[in-house]
């Protein structure tokens, strides 16, 4: 057996000091982030993982007293609301997600993806049960793409309203120019966010802090908003307001929505920086301005109609426009890069068909674009900010997708823990349990929102899980189809070694599906060439289901004989294969591979639905469909197009 010698041991998130070679991307030396690095890494953080709930006080609190279900706006109300808020933000950010749910990575990486991948059987374990939570943690993957639509539109929309703050000329022009902003903010997207990510963080730094200077300047005016921190004053709010009380959680759940945000970015900066930033500073901030926002709707029960921009001074209100367009395109710019990585990550995992990918940091994996996902996002919010209008109508379907999500990373979350960390069923039972009051809570008070827009991330997320599944599902059904096809290693062997075909100088490597049988391409390069090459390399590219692999464990290859090799290239999800490079360090019998006297060999399969049993036949049309439109494997696993024989196979589904 050849194996890739390379490679060391791979470090964590937010680690210092070495280099991988393999991606060309610069890790970090083992041990936890400290000092300057801790502050650099929490900066960034800022700019990355808090655009979400960071932008929140623009809209969150003047939902409850001015949306579809707004209430009167009176202290008991007030005072009630805050104590929601602001134990919403304490149960579902600091306890629910910074305290156990990031605790659950692969490798340093998370998400609900990763989280799906870590509960992922083996092909031999299947079970209904693992294969359920299969199905819910792909259906919530799907549903954060409808988050990755509704954010932009309505963080945009909700910043660029301030104009009408400021005078009521500016409202014709307020939906014109948010399409005007998101359309630069898409363009932008093929130059990466490596020329501005510097000052991401400063820029949320500002926002934060300018954020919670006005919130302390209105508490010092009502300062018996302070009595909000007792939870009893939210209990109080229930019973006094009943029904109407439990819908407007919809509202108030507004303020954790970027829950998910905190799990999914986890692997660019780690648990510390994200911790001791939310803490640091995050938390603190939001806190202040709700309770500022509050604090002002006391004294001016009218300024329900704006509260953010109402509670800002008259000469700072188009600075604080600017500040706040700013704040949301970051958001955006996070939410938007986390359904590239959710697409990678999808791709990866065998869930959708190969897009194009590009790379835009030669030093940072996690920046890349997708060009197909960029513009279907930028046609989708501006349709949304069209459709509603205003982001009050916008915030009526903003919720149903992340509430959803939510309810399935605890279930998802209580399984890892009874399978990772051998929690007992009493006490892991109990802690989600804990969970899903205030998971189930704010899902039943968003279900309302169902007729007024949340249909939309729902079908979303239908139509996304629908072609996820179908390409999973097809993908093994064609697997089996050529397996049906393939002839035995030993039999091609044999017939090899009596026929004695010519040989031609060089390494033919073919590209198979399934790390069994000879490949059909070779099979048809030998009937209608007459030839095999002196060496010849049976490849399978494989993705593992963690997030990185190894260099060292890059390159699995075993001698068949007469000059046959078979060959396996390993890959985690969070990376891009790259075969001419893990081809590069591997040497048969000796002799390297070189890359300018090799051929790639691939399969270009010509799909046919039938009445085989399998999928339905629709989901087959729609899988042949899809095939028809995966993009080019030479760019996906970086070939040279100079060096690649595609052959033409007709397969039966």
């Amino acid at each position: 057996m050849s194996q890739d010698p390379s490679g060391s041991s791979l470090p964590g998130p937010g680690e210092r000091g070495s280099s991988d070679s393999s991606t060309g991307v610069t890790r970090h030396a083992p041990g936890p982030p400290h000092g300057k690095y801790l502050l650099f890494l929490s900066l960034g953080a800022l700019g990355v993982v808090f655009g979400d709930i960071g932008t929140s006080p623009l809209y969150a609190l003047r939902e409850c007293f001015w949306g579809p279900h707004a209430l009167p706006v009176t202290e008991a109300n007030v005072l009630g609301i805050l104590s929601l808020i602001f134990w919403s933000l304490v149960l579902v950010i600091s306890v629910k997600y910074l305290a156990f749910v990031l605790r659950a990575d692969n490798r340093g990486e998370g998400g609900i993806l990763v989280l799906m991948a870590l509960l992922r059987p083996s092909p031999k374990e299947r079970s209904l049960r693992t294969m359920t939570l299969v199905a819910i943690g792909l259906f919530g993957a799907a549903l954060l793409y409808g988050d990755g639509i509704i954010t932009p539109a309505i963080t945009v929309l909700s910043a660029v309203e301030g104009l009408e703050i400021v005078t009521p000329a500016f409202r014709p022009y307020v939906v014109p120019l948010t399409v005007v902003i998101l359309i630069v903010l898409f363009f932008f997207q093929k130059h990466g966010t490596a020329r501005v990510g510097a000052v991401f963080g400063p820029v949320m730094l500002v926002w934060f802090v300018v954020l919670a200077a006005l919130g302390v300047t209105h508490i010092f005016a009502v300062p018996r908003v302070l009595l909000a921190l007792s939870p009893h004053l939210g209990a109080a709010f229930f019973l006094r307001n009943g029904l109407h009380g439990f819908l407007v959680l919809g509202s108030v759940f507004l303020v954790v929505t970027g829950g998910e945000a905190l799990y999914a970015d986890m692997g660019h900066f780690g648990r510390r920086p994200i911790r001791a930033t939310w803490f640091a500073l995050v938390l603190p901030a939001l806190v202040l301005n709700y309770f500022g926002q509050g604090a002002l709707l006391v004294a001016r029960p009218a300024a329900a109609e704006n509260p953010l921009y109402r509670m800002t001074p008259s000469w700072g209100l188009v600075p604080m426009v600017v500040l706040a367009t700013a704040a949301s395109v970051i958001a955006s710019q996070a939410v938007i890069s986390g359904a590239y990585s959710l697409t990678r990550q999808a791709i990866q995992l065998g869930y959708m068909p190969r897009l194009k990918i590009d790379h835009t940091s030669a030093r940072e994996i996690g920046q890349i674009y997708l060009p197909t996902i960029n513009w279907l996002l930028m046609v989708l919010c501006i349709w949304l900010v069209l459709a509603f209008g205003s982001s009050s109508r916008l915030a009526a379907a903003y919720g149903v997708a992340v509430t959803t999500t939510m309810v399935i990373t605890t279930v998802l979350l209580f399984v890892y823990a009874r399978q990772a960390w051998n929690v007992k069923l009493a006490p892991a039972l109990l802690g989600a349990g804990a969970f899903l009051v205030v998971d189930l809570a704010f899902f039943g008070a968003n279900i309302v929102k169902i007729g007024h827009g949340g249909w939309f991330p729902l079908v979303v997320a239908l139509a996304v899980f629908t072609l996820m599944t179908t390409w999973k599902r097809g993908r093994r059904i064609l697997a089996d189809r050529l397996r049906e096809a393939t002839m035995p290693v030993d039999l091609f062997l044999t017939d090899i070694a009596a026929r004695h075909p010519q040989r031609v100088k060089g390494t033919a490597v073919y590209m198979d599906r399934i790390p069994e049988g000879v490949p059909p391409a070779c099979l048809h390069n030998l009937k209608h060439n007459k030839v095999l090459h002196e060496r010849i390399v049976f490849l399978t590219i494989v993705t593992d289901e963690v997030p990185l692999v190894r260099p060292r464990e890059r390159v699995q290859s075993e001698s068949l004989g007469h000059g046959v090799w078979r060959m396996t290239l390993r890959y985690g999800f969070m990376q891009d294969p790259d075969v001419p490079k893990a081809l590069e360090r591997v040497k048969l019998d000796g002799i390297p591979i070189e890359p300018m006297a090799t051929t790639f060999f691939l399969g270009r399969e010509s799909l046919i639905a039938s009445e085989r049993p399998g999928m339905a036949k629709w989901r087959e049309h729609l899988f042949a469909w899809m095939a028809r439109s995966e993009g080019r494997a030479t760019a996906f696993f970086n070939i040279p197009p100079g060096r690649v024989v595609e052959l033409g196979l007709q397969v039966e589904l």
